[in-house]
């Protein structure tokens, strides 16, 4: 049994996504995260390598979300046939954010993510820490950012637990 994370509609309230951009180290990469016509989200922004930046991000704040009979995370996305991270984290205030990095297709497709598979990093370099294994998490993100000057647009239908 599937257990929705978040599903983009025409009514979905986006008040508990955040943009954060590197913006807080010095960089000017710009995101933006809303919805369209058809009622998915859109993540769509530029990332700049200026002043060391180089990642534009949108998260999700949740209540705890449990984990317990639950092995992969599936995104419902059409893409731009790059590269993205999602990211989790047991504890908002955490510093570590546990990652995987899936590439899209140009189409609509479904990204499964082995939470098993998920490894610990912090600011971009990973940590000497297990792959994720707590039962829950409070925080769920995207984040755009290949090391490169570019554009970048990211359809979102649904985030769910399987």
């Amino acid at each position: 049994m599937s257990q929705t994370i978040f599903d983009f509609n025409i009514n979905s309230n986006l008040k508990n996504w955040y943009i954060v951009n590197d913006d807080v180290m010095g960089g000017v990469s710009k995101c933006d995260l809303f919805i369209d016509d058809n009622g998915n989200g859109v993540f769509e922004g530029t990332i700049s390598t200026l002043y060391n930046g180089g990642f534009a991000s949108i998260r999700h704040y949740n209540k705890k979300i449990s984990t317990n009979d639950k092995s992969k995370i599936i995104l419902k996305v059409k893409g731009d046939k790059k590269k993205y991270q999602l990211r989790i984290k047991a504890n908002k205030s955490d510093y570590q954010s546990y990652i995987f990095y899936f590439e899209t297709s140009g189409e609509w497709e479904k990204i499964v993510i082995p939470i098993k598979d998920m490894y610990a990093s912090f600011r971009g370099r990973r940590l000497e820490m297990k792959n994720y294994a707590n039962l829950f998490f409070e925080e769920i993100s995207i984040l755009a950012g290949n090391k490169k000057n570019e554009k970048f647009r990211l359809l979102i239908n649904n985030i769910y637990l399987e």
